[in-house]
């Protein structure tokens, strides 16, 4: 079968695959949801969904140091990979030897794409789709009246927040959401709390991954940032496939926490 992933790459492949890596945890476990867990042989040390079964697939390491020779051991016929979790460099090495899948996810649509190209990918079209309608009945169809201004914390000592053109971002967005440093240089921007300051945004996230920002850390923003409400949020709202179902139920529960403040 010929298959373009998001790069625009054409791939010819023997499909459904039956030998598969996966190199992101939010497409590891999308796999196991869709039905193909039984053909995921690797997968990295931060794809910990679905627990237990993912430890039946072996730890190839991390989403910036694969071991090599453990992958060879595998024979896979298909790795999966994605473009903000894998080098550039990693990669092109692997595209050497094996057939590599390279998703792009930067909105909402591209990661529902996603899942249907891993529907096609393991012969498991149907389940694809059915997980797809699920999450579009769940999106919010209609624009929110009310908007709050948000930070979303990914780091500390360097502070560091979601910027623009990211999938979380998009997703905050559908809710409602309007992002105080969507105009700051760079996806994942470090950023000063005299900025936070000085941009007063109506929330911030304090996101549990991938830095686990603490009780104390939440009293120390929320004491220098009074006028603003300081959340602590699962930071798995951002993978996306299938761990989007919870994700919007967790957003439209912060909306109406929000709203009946």
């Amino acid at each position: 079968m010929l298959i373009k992933d998001h790069l625009g790459r054409r791939l010819v492949l023997d499909l459904p695959a039956k030998r598969i890596i996966s190199l992101c945890p939010s497409i590891t476990e999308t796999l196991f949801t869709l039905g193909a867990g039984g053909n995921v042989v690797g997968r990295t040390r931060f794809c910990i969904h679905p627990e237990p079964d993912v430890k039946n697939a072996l730890n190839v390491g991390g989403t910036k140091d694969v071991n090599m020779p453990r992958i060879a051991s595998l024979q896979p016929d298909l790795i999966v990979a994605e473009k903000e979790e894998n080098t550039k460099e990693i990669v092109e090495t692997l595209e050497r030897d094996y057939h590599v899948f390279v998703g792009d996810v930067k909105t909402v649509d591209d990661a529902l794409r996603l899942i249907q190209d891993l529907g096609r990918l393991t012969g498991l079209n149907d389940a694809a789709v059915g997980l797809v309608h699920t999450i579009k009945e769940n999106l919010p169809v209609e624009e929110y009246r009310l908007t709050y201004r948000y930070a979303y914390m990914i780091w500390k000592n360097p502070e560091m927040a979601v910027g623009h053109d990211t999938y979380i971002d998009d997703l905050l967005s559908r809710f409602g959401f309007q992002n105080v440093f969507s105009k700051t240089i760079g996806r994942y921007p470090q950023v000063s709390l005299h900025q936070l300051t000085e941009l007063a945004p109506d929330v911030v996230f304090l996101a549990s991954e991938p830095y686990p920002f603490s009780d104390g850390d939440r009293d120390f923003f929320a004491n220098q940032l009074p006028g603003s409400q300081v959340l602590p949020i699962d930071g798995e709202i951002a993978w996306y496939g299938s761990r989007m179902v919870k994700a919007l139920e967790v957003l439209k529960e912060v909306r109406m926490r929000l709203q009946s403040a």
